[in-house]
């Protein structure tokens, strides 16, 4: 347990200075409809006028379409036009919009860019993070390992703001980026985790990293270089303390089950992420998120 010993050099933080935002979310890119509620009533606003189109009822669903260039809302069996091809959605406060069966934070975009509608939950980072979480690593699994999870979530979530932007949002809600179920998956414990960790992030030369990580690395983790062109200096390959279970991922970064094996053995999320990450510092971002 020598890591240990290191402990109060390696929760040193140091803080950046990085703009308050809220993230984008893309839950469904270029669809040929959807469906959304809510909870509580909620307004639809042309993204260009700032105009109020239509309230909708709660706990009611509208099925809606591109048409023509704008965006069509199915009411009480009816088609009507919103003469707008972007929309934003905003619930009542404390409301949540249903989107693929499940309930998210937030506001939501929707545009219609001639190809189909593509939906956007735009909220903020830590309210994201709630439902990132739960939807990476179990909820049943060890605190610490929760905690890891977070800060690696977080610092992956900033370091690729705009990664999609040709879709108009930052991240899909997919593994591909993160796997985001919206306040459906959260859970009391992991809400928790991200809470204690706030706005805490991994650096490495001065830069918020993507630290990436997989369900399991298979026994070690890889380098940058071994999986795609280049290395990068806070991805060494180290044991993963995942033996026994399969490879599952690209295996650079974190095993997710590692970090909950040695949560099991008492290390704590900063030593976790020390030993996964090498060249790397805390950093805590200011602002509110």
């Amino acid at each position: 347990m020598g890591m240990r010993k290191a402990l109060v050099f390696f929760i040193t933080f140091i803080t950046l200075c990085t703009p308050c935002f809220a993230i984008k979310i893309g839950l469904e890119t270029q669809v040929n409809k959807t469906y959304i509620g809510a909870s509580t009533k909620a307004e639809i606003i042309n993204c260009d006028t700032n105009k109020l189109i239509f309230v909708m009822e709660k706990m009611k669903g509208y099925e809606m379409k591109p048409y023509r260039g704008v965006i069509a809302i199915k009411v009480d069996g009816q088609w009507n036009k919103m003469r707008a091809d972007k929309i934003i959605i905003k619930p009542e406060e404390g409301g949540f919009v249903s989107v693929k069966r499940k309930w998210y934070r937030g506001s939501f975009k929707i545009i219609n860019d001639g190809v189909g509608l593509t939906v956007i939950n735009d909220i903020p980072l830590e309210k994201y993070l709630q439902g990132v979480v739960p939807s990476e690593m179990p909820s049943s699994w060890e605190h610490e390992a929760h905690k890891a999870q977070a800060i690696a979530a977080r610092s992956y979530a900033i370091a690729n703001r705009g990664k999609r932007a040709k879709y108009g949002y930052d991240l899909k809600d997919t593994p591909e980026d993160q796997a985001y179920g919206g306040a459906s998956a959260e859970k009391t414990n992991t809400n928790s985790a991200v809470e204690e960790t706030a706005g805490i992030v991994l650096v490495c030369q001065g830069k918020i990293v993507p630290a990436y990580y997989s369900a399991s690395a298979g026994g070690k983790t890889k380098t940058g270089g071994q999986v795609w062109s280049a290395d990068l200096p806070f991805l060494k390959s180290v044991p993963s303390f995942d033996d026994g279970i399969k490879k599952n991922g690209h295996g650079v970064g974190m095993s997710q089950y590692g970090a909950n094996n040695l949560a099991k053995r008492g290390y704590n999320a900063y030593q976790i992420l020390k030993y996964f990450y090498a060249n790397t510092k805390f950093a805590r971002v200011r602002g509110e998120y």
